[in-house]
Order: C-alpha cells, then sequence, then structure tokens
C-alpha cells in the first residue's frame, strides 16, 4: 500500500503572532506542492485561527499540539478538541512533554484519541520509551503499552486513517546542541515501525496495519532526515527545533521528495 510521506512541525511554545506569521512566509516561499508529500504545521492554539487566513492550504495543514478530551465542561483554560474541529486537520496527542512535564497517563491519552476523532481530527498518536526503560530493556513493553492502551476504544477503520509517531525520548536533542546526546539510527526507527504495525496487525487486521502512517521523531534535521525517510517502514518525520528554522524545514521537506522519487 502506497502512503503519502508525512513531514509534521511541532513549534511547541515558541514565537509570538508576528514571528509565527514570518515564518509560515518563509516556509511558503521554499516549500513547493508535491501530490505525495503532506506537510502538516503544529502551531499553538493562539496561532491557529490568524494562520488559517494566511496558510496556503495547498502546500500545509494545520495541527494542534494538544486538546482535551471532554467537549466542553468547568475545565478552566482548557481547549477541547470540539473547540478545534473547524481549525485543524490533525492533532498530536500523548506527546512525550505532555506525558512527562504534565503528567498525562496512558487513561488520559486513550480517552483522547477517540475524542479527536469524534471531531472529525485526525490524531497524531506519539509514543516511545525514556532512556532508563531503555537500558532495562522495556522499549517494547513500553511501546506496546502506550499504543494498545490508546488504540483501545477506536475501530480498525479509524486506526487505519491515524497517524504513529515513534519518538524515542532518549534520542531528543535540547534544540540547540544536536551533538551532545545519543540518537537513534535509521534501523532502531525502521525495527520500531515493524514492531509497531505487527502490534496493529495482530490488534486490527491487515488493512489497519498496512495504511497507518508512522513518523519517526527525535532531533530530526536537514542533514539525517532522508536517512529516516528511507528506513524501511517509516512514512514521515516529526520535526522539534528544527522546524523553527525555515532552512532546515524547508530542507527536510526537500529530504522527503528525494527519499519519495530514489534521489541521492
Amino acid at each position: 500500500m502506497k502512503r503519502k510521506k508525512l513531514v509534521v512541525a511541532n513549534w511547541k511554545m515558541n514565537m509570538n503572532l508576528a514571528q509565527a506569521s514570518v515564518l509560515l512566509h518563509r516556509l511558503h516561499e521554499r516549500i513547493q506542492i508535491h501530490r505525495d508529500i503532506e506537510i502538516v504545521l503544529g502551531m499553538s492554539h493562539l496561532h491557529l485561527q490568524p494562520l488559517g487566513l494566511q496558510i496556503d492550504r495547498r502546500k500545509f495543514r494545520q495541527a494542534a499540539q494538544n486538546a482535551h478530551h471532554e467537549d466542553m465542561g468547568p475545565f478552566t483554560g482548557e481547549v477541547s478538541f470540539s473547540m478545534l474541529r473547524d481549525l485543524v486537520a490533525y492533532s498530536l496527542v500523548g506527546h512525550s512533554e505532555r506525558r512527562i512535564k504534565f503528567g498525562e497517563s496512558l487513561d488520559d491519552v486513550q480517552k483522547k484519541v477517540p475524542a479527536a476523532f469524534r471531531n472529525g481530527i485526525t490524531p497524531i498518536l506519539c509514543i516511545g520509551e525514556q532512556k532508563d526503560e531503555r537500558l532495562a530493556g522495556e522499549t517494547k513493553q513500553v511501546v506496546h503499552d502506550q499504543l494498545t492502551s490508546a488504540l483501545a476504544n477506536i475501530t480498525p477503520e479509524q486506526v487505519a486513517e491515524m497517524v504513529i509517531a515513534y519518538e524515542p525520548i532518549w534520542a531528543i536533542s535540547n534544540g540547540v546542541d544536536y551533538q551532545s546526546h545519543e540518537i537513534a539510527s535509521p534501523d532502531d526507527a525502521s525495527e520500531m515501525a515493524r514492531y509497531i504495525r505487527m502490534q496493529i496487525k495482530s490488534l486490527y487486521g491487515d488493512y489497519a496495519a498496512n495504511a497507518v502512517r508512522i513518523l519517526y521523531g527525535a532531533s530530526v534535521t536537514s542533514s539525517n532526515a532522508k536517512a529516516y525517510l528511507d528506513a524501511e517502514g517509516v512514512d514521515g518525520v516529526l520535526v522539534g527545533g528544527a522546524s523553527l528554522n525555515y532552512h532546515e524545514f524547508s530542507g527536510i521537506e526537500q529530504a522527503a521528495y528525494r527519499s519519495l522519487h530514489g534521489v541521492s
């Protein structure tokens, strides 16, 4: 089954509206339209509506970085998927920073995945292990638990439509010095993509396993993106710090094109 390459930017908590608008303009100047590559920009809730008026939807889709699983209610300061349904095509769910820094549990993530679908938003489910879990040989058990719990309340057809991003937390850089930490290899990414598909196949069947798009996301840059995109079973990348630099991010988009078309 041929799957579109997917390049997802996660701008995190960076930039005011003017700065984000300039970045979007620079990306528009540099990124070409390709039918077989999808570019998704994950931005702050504050930026979604005003940048939605500026964005070229032939080139870019918008994504939220997070949302609450309830459609409405007494949750001061929260934004629901219901509020986002006319603004975004995608939303990150269960990002490692949400799990670690904000205490999101497996149950929280399990509620968010069907809430996204209920509101016409495709979830980008983030899963991955921390360094101590990797050193203890628990990588596959952690990924299994995060994956199976998150998908527990959706249908095989919905699994086929969603996106899963494997982000080994031990390989995520601080966004400044990409050489100061251990990085995952393309073989690591390919191994985990195979493992994720195997788990989905056992639970939801061949079609879901073959259709679901799996991304790699940890310290992706323009210089290493093609190696990850060439890895067997990897359909795209989730980009953090490098997505704030238009030279880097446009270079990653070009790497996706080269990967698809076998250009060195």
